[in-house]
């Protein structure tokens, strides 16, 4: 259970690093909303699942997930260019998180 929630933790992540960047400075409320309401949920998940995940294990698997869906997202809605480089960079990060679970 407690990887599952750390799955969702860092996709949780993306969203609030993504809201923050939408929030123009906590100018426009609904991307405020919706960053304040993603870091409590990712925090509280992350704090939930480094109960039974080591905190070095948990913490590199949030940030990697994170990491990965909030420039997924990025170069999906056209805020970052796409490259081929980025994609394979971005794969061997999504490759170190799964090597992570199957070494714990």
């Amino acid at each position: 259970m407690a990887w599952i929630v750390l799955v969702v933790s860092g996709v949780l992540e993306a969203v609030w690093a993504t809201a923050l960047g939408k929030s123009a400075g906590f100018s426009r409320p609904w991307p405020t909303v919706v960053f304040g309401a993603g870091l409590l949920l990712s925090m509280a998940g992350l704090a939930y699942a480094l109960r039974s995940v080591p905190v070095g294990t948990g913490y590199a698997v949030w940030v990697g997930i994170g990491a990965v869906g909030t420039t997924a997202y990025a170069m999906a809605s056209g805020g970052e260019p796409v490259s081929g480089l980025k994609i394979a960079l971005l794969a061997g990060i999504i490759g170190c998180v799964v090597g992570l679970k199957l070494a714990h």
